[in-house]
């Protein structure tokens, strides 16, 4: 197959509901054609031919046949390394989906592999590709509040029973803290800084499974700021990124922050962007100022799409690359450690350095 146009030839692997997100986005976008979707699952398979793609049983018979200019690594974390490293190995440039790896070591080789053949690998972490966040991040960098000194972040909602129908999702690595937290620490290390130590508590009683549904966390960043992370997928609540976000279509979208940075000048509540400060210095009665930053909303799946493609033209580096991913997933990783530890974590061992 042969691909002559300037539009970027694109393979899918992992036909699950985010390789279809991919797969449907890149399908709107001028720069991709969807060349194949690989997945062992039939049902995976038939979903991908009614949306008109071709598709195939794995991964390697659609590289054979298909000959993709760019992959969208979709399949579940364990799969992630081979796959990438695969692609990776004949010169594809992937785009790999959060978690980078289900361990540091893993995420390692996928970077090693990067590095010898010279193609570039972008990882998922799609939430640093919506402006609104972008805008957070740029506020803070500017020191408009100040020395960041702390944090407060919350993932608290309720997943229907069905959704842990996947024996996965009930196993180590499938819990919320690497499916939905590991946003959030992200997000953290995205606006504040990096992660130094992490000091949790973890529970799985509530639904019985081996994987945890609740944590509690304490976030060192190595500026000196201190952080917090309450994370549940339990309770009813509207707290969680997706919900006030408002980038989700399917959820329902409620005006209420997840992040909340404070800072020696000012403060700064997320997704809402409302800005806090105190003109006087903030004596006992003096009034505060609020004030709502502005930005162009964007969806951020399409926004990171449209950047893979310039990763893959070699007119951008890669906003995300698997070192930087694996930082982010050391820290999420963290939180299991220390609560099995009862004892603070370095991330900069789960790092090796």
């Amino acid at each position: 197959m042969r691909h002559d146009n300037p539009r970027i030839a694109l393979a899918v692997a992992g036909g699950g509901a985010i390789g279809r997100r991919h797969a449907a986005y890149a399908r709107g976008l001028p720069d991709f054609d969807v060349v194949g979707v690989a997945d062992p699952d039939a049902g995976a398979q038939a979903h991908a031919r009614e949306q008109g793609f071709p598709a195939f049983g794995d991964v390697a018979r659609m590289l054979d046949a298909a000959r993709p200019q760019a992959v969208v690594v979709a399949t579940p974390t364990p799969l992630h390394e081979a796959v990438a490293v695969a692609c990776l190995e004949r010169g594809l440039p992937v785009l790999i989906e959060k978690p980078v790896a289900p361990d540091v070591a893993s995420a390692r080789r996928i970077a090693g592999a990067a590095r010898s053949s010279g193609a570039r690998a972008l990882v998922g972490h799609h939430r640093r590709h919506n402006p609104l966040l972008v805008a957070a991040r740029d506020f803070v960098a500017s020191g408009a509040i100040g020395r960041v000194v702390s944090v407060a972040a919350v993932d608290l909602r309720r997943k229907p029973d069905a959704y842990y129908a996947q024996a996965w999702r009930r196993e180590a690595g499938g819990g919320p803290m690497l499916i939905n937290g590991i946003h959030d620490v992200d997000c953290m290390r995205f606006l504040c800084g990096e992660i130094a130590t992490v000091t949790a508590m973890t529970a799985c009683d509530e639904r019985g499974f081996a994987v945890e549904d609740r944590a509690a966390v304490i976030i060192a960043f190595a500026n000196g700021a201190l952080g917090t992370l309450a994370l549940c997928d339990a309770v009813q609540a509207p707290w969680a990124w997706e919900i006030v976000s408002g980038e989700e279509p399917d959820y329902p979208h409620e005006r209420e922050d997840c992040y909340l940075i404070g800072g020696t000048l000012g403060a700064l509540a997320v997704p809402t962007l409302v800005h806090w400060r105190n003109e006087r210095g903030g004596g006992r009665g003096d009034p505060f100022v609020r004030r709502v930053l502005d930005y162009r909303p964007a969806n951020p799946w399409i926004e990171q799409l449209r950047h893979f493609a310039a990763v893959v033209r070699g007119a951008a580096e890669p906003a995300v690359t698997v070192d930087d991913a694996a930082r982010t997933l050391a820290a999420a990783l963290a939180v299991a450690r220390s609560a099995r530890a009862g004892a603070a974590v370095r991330v900069s061992d789960l790092l090796g350095e």
